[in-house]
């Protein structure tokens, strides 16, 4: 086994080829020893180059509204006025504090998500 740093897309779908190959290896064989250094050094290059960022909050709260067939009165409890509720969703508004503790709460949106940079 040579171990040795994924560089390229071409050097990951080789990666990807071989993990195929052992990734039923038994637990203390060689083969498995390198399917796990093989899964890292996959992880590392996607985390690199592919990384998936959380999503705006407003985009993870009207996801959630979707999730959850909400409409916009039904954000008020965790907003405010509808007004209020309006220029959040249009981006006209930064959520505050307690907007992101109530939302969080009440619709179980993540605080990584609702504590993104906004568009």
């Amino acid at each position: 086994m040579t171990i040795k740093p994924i560089r390229n897309d071409a050097e990951l779908k080789t990666a990807f080829q071989r993990l195929e190959l052992i990734f039923q290896a038994e637990i203390g064989t060689p083969d498995a020893d390198e399917m796990e250094i093989l899964v890292t050094l996959i992880e590392a290059y996607e985390n690199k180059y592919y990384a998936i960022t959380p999503p705006d909050p407003i985009t993870a709260i009207k996801f959630r509204m979707e999730q959850q067939n909400l409409s916009a009165s039904d954000l008020e409890a965790y907003i405010g006025s509808s007004g209020r509720v309006s220029e959040v969703l249009n981006y006209k508004r930064p959520l505050s504090l307690n907007m992101i503790k109530r939302l969080h709460n009440g619709l179980h949106i993540p605080y990584e998500s609702l504590l993104a940079d906004v568009k």
